[in-house]
């Protein structure tokens, strides 16, 4: 990646690193890394970057919202700190333009591809995190989820796993296990399958470009199954 390029990026983000390339890394995916021989991509950053926005999104929820309870705090946090809504802020800098992808994976979509806008905001989270402190992230993250916070402390019905906990913690004790039953394609663009487990029971499918998608459409299938049943016997 040439240096104007990632002097562009930072303007787009506000953000002047001390070290670039934390940054070029974190805009490194892995199908790049792979047609260039690569020893680091991104994904390490965006477990990072995933831990450092669930604290902040956390903390602020703490902080303002004093008449909620645990659940309610948790119910919305998961509509702040979600897929949707970190592509939402990566298309806010038309993140798309600035991921190093493979031809192959840019050509196949991968430029607006939830799953890996997404991946790519909580990598870039983590690379501002390291370079700059945990105080200038949390600063960062509150400037660009701003709508994001606004509109998730409405709770998102669309977020179909918490819905699911929340029906199955009112009607029983069982666990939900969400079980990977396999993977497919190449790791630059791998569709997962996820099947829901309900104490000892089996229940819906999902699959998606990301493990989270995956599951959330696997939660959403079995909400629609329990839904169906309880129609049937009433």
């Amino acid at each position: 990646m040439n240096e104007e390029f990632i002097v562009k990026f930072q303007e787009k983000i506000g953000i002047k690193f001390d070290n670039p390339k934390i940054l070029e890394l974190a805009l490194t995916h892995s199908s790049y890394a792979n047609e260039y021989k690569l020893s680091e991509y991104n994904e390490r950053l965006e477990f990072l970057g995933d831990s450092v926005l669930q604290l902040c999104i956390t903390e602020y929820l703490y902080e303002h919202c004093k008449d909620n309870n645990e659940g309610d705090l948790t119910r919305k946090r998961a509509t702040i700190v979600c897929e949707s809504s970190l592509y939402k802020v990566g298309k806010q800098w038309d993140l798309g333009k600035y991921i190093l992808l493979s031809k192959g994976e840019s050509l196949s979509g991968g430029r607006t591809r939830i799953s890996t806008i997404a991946d790519t905001v909580e990598a870039i989270i983590a690379a501002i995190y390291l370079d700059k402190g945990y105080k200038c992230a949390s600063e960062f993250i509150l400037k660009y989820f701003k709508d994001v916070i606004k509109t998730g402390q409405i709770i998102n019905f669309l977020d179909h796993k918490t819905r699911l906990q929340e029906f199955i913690q009112s009607k029983s004790n069982d666990k939900i296990k969400y079980n990977l039953i396999k993977d497919e394609g190449p790791s630059h663009k791998k569709v997962f399958y996820v099947q829901v487990i309900i104490g000892d029971k089996e229940y819906g499918f999902g699959k998606g470009n990301s493990k989270k998608e995956a599951e959330q459409n696997a939660a959403e299938k079995t909400l629609k199954m329990l839904n169906d049943d309880i129609e049937l016997d009433g």
